[in-house]
């Protein structure tokens, strides 16, 4: 599922809602829509264990009972992990204003852990480093180490295959640092190239305690 694009997910979304009942509130005017807010979602090739759906319903409706019923209507690979009710915000205030920041995990397959540790060392020593992005409103660059608040490096090699761990918070903003900024950040700075694509999952996403440099729970 991490191939398919944030189109794709809303619409499988959207379709296992219809098809568990649950009786979703839709937009006023002549092209009414569901009343559903996301916050901000990875980009293709990009798994996630923190997606975060705020959805509207014209009836009240048991959480646990949501929960089941989308997870038998969601198709292989989209999980329900827990579904709550969104009390103590005000009608109409954006889902998307509760994520300051994400916890990133990458998997380097035949890449030893020194190698990483050694790449991200150079990395975090540099006051800056911009890296090329394309945007709607043309060519820009984004400073990828004034995002990255902090990372760690494990080793997780098995039966004499290297493999390093990647751990990273990035605080999000306009345009947001995404990991293969981060990638091509270690490549540019520090020449770390490696030999297989690296798999990246997003762990974490939500607001940021600016003293312990932790992601918070958007929910609690």
């Amino acid at each position: 599922m991490r191939f398919a694009s944030v189109r794709d997910f809303q619409r499988a979304l959207e379709r296992a809602l219809r098809r568990a009942d649950v009786p979703m509130a839709y937009s006023q005017g002549f092209s009414p829509h569901p009343k559903i807010s996301y916050l901000p979602a990875v980009q293709t090739g990009v798994a996630s264990e923190a997606e975060y759906v705020e959805i509207g319903l014209q009836q009240e409706r048991d959480p646990q009972q949501v929960a089941t019923a989308l997870s038998d209507a969601l198709p292989d690979g989209l999980e329900v992990v827990e579904v709550t009710a969104a009390a103590g915000r005000p009608l109409g205030e954006p889902l998307t204003g509760e994520a300051a920041a994400s916890v990133w995990q990458v998997r380097f397959d035949d890449v030893d852990a020194a190698a990483l540790h050694d790449a991200l060392g150079v990395f975090l020593a540099a006051t800056s480093v911009r890296v090329p992005r394309s945007t709607k409103s043309g060519r820009t660059e984004v400073d990828v180490r004034a995002a990255l608040i902090s990372a760690s490096v494990r080793d997780e090699s098995h039966d004499g295959r290297a493999c390093a761990i990647l751990e990273a918070v990035v605080r999000h903003g306009t345009p947001s640092v995404r990991p293969d900024d981060v990638l091509t950040g270690l490549r540019d700075v520090a020449g770390l190239a490696p030999p297989v694509p690296p798999v990246v999952t997003r762990l974490a996403q939500g607001p940021l305690d600016e003293t312990t440099g932790a992601v918070l729970d958007p929910l609690s």
